[in-house]
């Protein structure tokens, strides 16, 4: 097979599709559970107004039991809709389903009566302090990598909060705390990681240099799980979106356990050490995006399968270079003007380095979400970019950030930008990052690319000079 027929064939590997079949049968699962279980029914209710979260994104797994009548040809039913068997550590006598082709929880047939639901939290203990659970057990060791509590019981049911951290089976691993006191020192590491080099090469060793050691000593998993927490932290420090959600997330105790996608812009240089990165981390790469011959820049969408760590890597290109292995080989030409994410990485950094995620997407009632940042915090949405009944996306209105002259100075003798660009963003600055609200229906795990190439158009800082002239006045 030619390089042109392999790159083309990887452009048409990952066609998503909505899968209402599957996703039909779920929601009657869960829709029976919250039923039959009085406090999950009143979380699901808090859930979506206090945080503008569905009760259904959350879900880590559900153990279905096999012995009561209700259950009677559910594995037949499971596999007819697209989940298939998987080996995991899980109870005796228990087997695990998947659904690959869609965004779908676990199903876990057990022995017994007991339906259990787990719920996925960034941190057990957070959500039981949250709620103040005091009595319940918690299997798993405070610093291990997988902890589990029952919070709730009902008729033949139970609610579970899970904490994972690069780990997949259903019983907590073999807890060894000399490697788990290695994981806290990574995480501080990690959380610490120098970001500012004036060589952007510099920036990317070091990058490596910290996620090689924590590999050696705490393994892959756990230190991509360690990674993007870190990466999540220094974005909401950088946007006052992200923070008022995450606020009203830990009110519950849930953290960003229901992140979708984390997005980093890269420059052509450099993209190639991004990609490393990420499978040095255990992402593998998924689909391609190109945005169109009039806006020239592109995608590599990656994810890691025990963390699910899903990572959008923007950077300008051409329609030429798309078919070409440019994640790896990375890309020849040089430019003679800047597309809009090489343009915001000359203005703020590298994603990965100095400038943190453009924005984290994650799960929500879209409708909800927007009434509540608006009415209850003052936190705007802008017009949404995909409108599907299986898939809709909308970020909140850009923080804006100061550039530095350095940077400004760069540009401008490198041409890329002219004068009054130059002006404008020593004034106002220009737009940093997001918080993106998205919601999935039918399990649908891909992206809608003409949606995506418009809101990449939206938050090109050459048209947001109007609004920067406004603000300029506004001060005035």
């Amino acid at each position: 097979m030619s390089k042109k027929s392999k790159s083309v064939g990887v452009l048409s590997q990952f066609k998503w599709e909505p899968q209402p079949r599957a996703a039909a049968l779920v929601a009657s699962i869960v829709s029976d559970f919250l039923n039959r279980c009085s406090e999950a029914k009143q979380l699901s209710y808090r859930m979506l107004t206090e945080t503008g979260t569905r009760f259904i994104d959350w879900i880590d797994h559900i153990q279905i039991p096999v012995d009561v009548p209700a259950s009677k040809g559910m594995r037949n039913r499971l596999l007819e809709v697209g989940y298939t068997p998987e080996s995991l550590p899980a109870p005796s006598g228990s087997e695990c389903l998947v659904n690959e082709l869609g965004v779908f929880p676990r199903i876990v047939l057990v022995d017994g009566k007991t339906t259990r639901v787990g719920l996925k939290v960034e941190y057990v203990a957070d959500f039981l302090a949250a709620h103040q659970v005091s009595e319940a057990r918690v299997e798993g060791e405070p610093l291990g990598q997988l902890r589990i509590a029952r919070v709730a019981s009902g008729k033949n049911c139970e609610l579970l909060v899970v904490g994972r951290h690069g780990y997949l089976g259903y019983l907590p691993p073999v807890f060894d705390p000399t490697v788990a006191i290695k994981a806290m020192e990574h995480r501080e590491n990690l959380r610490r990681r120098r970001r500012d080099f004036d060589d952007d090469a510099d920036g990317f060793r070091e990058a490596h240099r910290v996620v090689d050691s924590a590999i050696a000593d705490i393994g892959r998993d756990w230190t991509c799980d360690l990674f993007f927490a870190a990466e999540r932290e220094y974005w909401m420090r950088r946007n006052h979106a992200a923070r008022v959600q995450h606020r009203r997330q830990e009110k519950l105790g849930l953290g960003w356990a229901n992140h979708d996608h984390h997005t980093y812009r890269s420059s052509r240089e450099h993209f190639p050490k991004l990609i490393a990165l990420w499978e040095k981390l255990g992402l593998k790469c998924r689909e391609r995006f190109y945005a169109g011959r009039d806006d020239e820049w592109g995608a590599q969408v990656m994810e890691q399968p025990v963390c699910g760590i899903i990572t959008f890597n923007d950077v300008d290109m051409s329609p030429e270079e798309l078919l070409g292995d440019f994640s790896h080989d990375g890309f020849k030409r040089k430019p003679k003007e800047l597309g809009t994410v090489g343009l915001w990485v000359g203005l703020h950094g590298e994603a990965v380095l100095q400038a943190g995620m453009h924005h984290l997407e994650a799960m929500f009632d879209w409708h909800a979400l927007v009434t509540q940042l608006e009415k209850k915090a003052h936190v705007r949405t802008m017009d949404p970019f995909t409108t599907f009944p299986y898939l809709r996306q909308a970020f909140t209105e850009g923080e804006r950030w100061p550039v530095s002259e350095k940077r400004i100075k760069k540009l401008l003798d490198a041409r890329l930008i002219t004068a009054d660009q130059a002006e404008s963003f020593r004034q106002v600055g220009a737009i940093g990052s997001h918080l993106e609200n998205l919601e999935r229906n039918d399990g649908f795990k891909g992206f809608n690319q003409e949606g995506v190439s418009d809101i990449i158009g939206r938050t090109d800082p050459r048209k947001q000079m109007a609004e920067g002239r406004r603000i300029v006045h506004a001060k005035a």
